[in-house]
């Protein structure tokens, strides 16, 4: 088993390098970007959403978020269907600046790929990677649930 966890390791170093690379382009940090990404693939959508999306706590987007509005990437609005509910969307100065780096995080990701990995590979890799986020999940609720018991 300890070739997964090195495997993970290497391909985690692989793409931290490869984000940097591209996201040095747009002065953005990875999880800027992502959110960012998703916003603009995804459309306007409320915190909760967006955190469930980027795999990141609510607290964690709402920071990213809020640097972003300082940058004039992103702002918040209120829904006007029900006032408490709070939407993120990307602004126009974004959307200019994602053409500059020819593509967001998705899209570069999925180029990356496709132009190392043929379809099928790209599939038995997202296969694994799901029953990896499968079982770490698992793993994080039982002991959530134990948790919970004491």
């Amino acid at each position: 088993m300890d070739h997964i966890l090195m495997y993970y390791l290497r391909v985690s170093q692989h793409l931290s390098q490869q984000f940097r690379t591209h996201l040095g382009k747009l002065e953005l940090t990875f999880p800027q970007a992502l959110a960012l990404s998703t916003l603009n693939d995804q459309g306007s959508m409320p915190i909760s959403k967006l955190a469930e999306l980027t795999g990141s706590a609510n607290s964690t987007i709402s920071g990213v978020i809020d640097r972003l509005e300082k940058l004039g990437l992103a702002k918040r609005e209120r829904s006007e269907q029900d006032r408490r509910v709070i939407y993120v969307a990307v602004t126009d100065k974004y959307r200019k600046l994602q053409g500059k780096a020819e593509a967001g995080v998705n899209q570069y990701f999925d180029r990356l790929l496709s132009s190392q990995l043929t379809a099928a590979e790209r599939e038995t890799v997202a296969q694994g990677l799901q029953l990896l986020d499968k079982a770490l999940t698992s793993s994080e609720e039982k002991a959530d649930e134990k948790a919970g018991k004491k």
